[in-house]
C-alpha cells in the first residue's frame, strides 16, 4: 500500500486532489498537523475516509520552531514501513514547514510533488524531470465542500424548467432591455404578495390605462402563458408558493441553470446543484449560493439577480454605493471561505451593471453576465470555465 503525506493548511483542496487520485494508488494518507490546523485535518479526514482511505495525523510540536520540526519528521520518516511507496505532497504547509519536510524527504528517498491548482496538475519534484500528471478525481459537491468544513442541508429538489418556462426565460433574456423596468415593478408586486403572506397582490392604480405600463402588462402576459400568475380584474393571483417565487427571481436561476445543462459536456461539469444551502459544520453558519457545479476539479458559484442592484442605496439621507456592490462582496467572500482559493464566482444579473461597479468585479475576480448578455449565457459559461 502507498502511503502519501500531506501538509494540512486551510486550502483543502491542494491535498484532497492527489489523496484521491486514482493514478497515485495512495490507500494510507498520513496528514502533517498543527494545532491550528486540526480542525482542517479533521474535514480532510471525514471525506478520506468515505473513500476507503487510510488516515492517520501525525502533530507537530511547534510550527516555528524549525529544527524541532526536523526532529519530529525525521521521527515520522522512521516509522514508514519497510518496502513501501511513500509521496509527499509539499503544496500545504507553511513555508517553514515544507523547508523542514523537503529536508527529510530528501533522506529518506520519498517522491515529493507539487498541486498546481491553476492547471489541476501534479508537478513532480524528482532528480529526474518529467511532464507534470493531470489530476484524475473527479470530486463531487458534497465531498468538496465537506473538505472545507461545510455540510449539505437537505431540501426538496427543485422541480425543472417545463419547455415553456424555458422558452419564456429565453425570451425574458432576450428582451432585457426593454422589460427591465417591467420587471422591477413585477418584483416589488411579488415581494409585496411575499411581504402578505398571499398569493395575491392588487395592481398599481394607474395600471389599467396608462401607456407607460405597457411593458408591465406585456410581462404579465407572459408569465400568464406559462400559469405562473393571472390577472384577476386589478389585482394578480399567483398560482403558488413556488410560481411566485418563479416570478420573483426563480426564472433566472432556472435560466442559468438550463444554460449549464446545455453546455454540461463542453465545459467538463462533474457535479451541478440549483439552490444549495450549506452549513458550517463548527458554527451552523447558513448560506445559500443560487447555482454551484464543480469542473475540472474546482468550484463554480454563480449568484443570479433579477432586483435592482445598479442603483446608489441612501442610509440616513447619506447616498452609498450601489448594492451591487454588497452582492460582489458577499460573492467573493463566499467563494474564498465555502470552495477555497481555486473557487470562482459569477454574477449573472439581468440589469447591466454601471462601469464602477465593473471595475470592483474585476478587482474581485467576479466574472459578470448582465442586461442582453444573459441571453448568451451558454458561450459566456464556456469562455468563464475554460479561463
Amino acid at each position: 500500500m502507498k502511503t502519501q503525506i500531506c501538509l494540512v493548511s486551510d486550502q483543502a483542496a491542494a491535498n484532497l486532489l492527489p489523496a484521491l487520485d486514482g493514478s497515485l494508488q495512495a490507500g494510507r494518507i498520513v496528514l502533517v498537523v498543527t494545532a491550528q490546523m486540526r480542525q482542517k485535518a479533521e474535514n480532510l479526514r471525514k471525506v478520506l475516509l468515505q473513500s476507503s482511505r487510510q488516515v492517520e495525523f501525525f502533530d507537530i510540536s511547534n510550527a516555528q520552531d524549525f529544527h524541532g520540526m526536523q526532529n519530529e519528521l525525521l521521527e515520522l520518516a522512521a516509522r514508514q514501513p519497510q518496502g513501501r511507496e511513500v509521496m509527499l505532497n509539499i503544496t500545504g504547509g507553511t513555508k517553514l514547514m515544507s523547508m523542514a519536510v523537503q529536508s527529510v524527504a530528501e533522506q529518506a528517498g520519498w517522491r515529493m510533488f507539487y498541486v498546481d491548482v491553476h492547471t489541476d496538475t501534479i508537478i513532480w519534484l524528482d532528480r529526474e524531470p518529467s511532464a507534470p500528471q493531470p489530476l484524475q478525481q473527479h470530486l463531487k459537491l458534497r465531498h468538496y465542500l465537506q473538505s472545507y468544513g461545510f455540510a449539505l442541508k437537505e431540501k426538496p429538489d427543485r422541480p425543472s424548467a417545463s419547455a415553456a418556462q424555458q422558452q419564456l426565460t429565453q425570451t425574458l433574456a432576450s428582451q432585457a432591455h426593454s422589460l427591465k423596468d417591467a420587471l422591477s415593478s413585477l418584483n416589488a408586486l411579488a415581494q409585496d404578495a411575499e411581504n402578505r403572506r398571499s398569493l395575491s397582490v392588487p395592481l398599481p392604480g394607474n395600471y389599467q390605462n396608462n401607456y407607460p405600463n405597457y411593458p408591465l402588462r406585456h410581462l404579465i402576459e407572459l408569465f400568464e402563458s406559462v400559469q405562473a400568475l393571472e390577472q384577476k380584474g386589478s389585482a394578480l393571483h399567483f398560482a403558488s408558493e413556488a410560481d411566485r417565487d418563479f416570478v420573483k427571481g426563480g426564472w433566472l436561476e432556472l435560466h442559468t441553470m438550463q444554460a449549464l445543462n446545455q453546455t454540461h459536456g463542453d465545459i467538463g461539469v462533474q457535479d451541478k446543484a440549483i439552490g444549495l444551502e450549506v452549513v458550517h459544520e463548527a458554527t451552523g453558519t447558513q448560506n445559500e449560493l443560487d447555482i454551484a457545479f464543480m469542473a475540472r476539479n474546482r468550484l463554480f458559484v454563480i449568484e443570479c439577480k433579477t432586483a435592482r442592484i445598479d442603483k446608489p442605496q441612501s442610509s440616513g439621507g447619506k447616498p452609498r454605493p450601489a448594492k451591487a456592490n454588497d452582492t460582489l462582496f458577499k460573492l467573493a467572500e463566499n467563494c474564498s471561505r465555502i470552495g477555497g482559493l481555486g473557487a470562482k464566482g459569477m454574477l449573472v444579473s439581468y440589469r447591466a451593471l454601471n462601469d464602477p461597479e465593473m471595475r470592483l468585479a474585476k478587482a474581485l475576480g467576479i466574472a459578470v453576465v448582465a442586461g442582453q448578455e444573459t441571453a448568451q449565457l451558454p458561450q459566456k459559461l464556456k469562455q468563464w470555465v475554460g479561463h
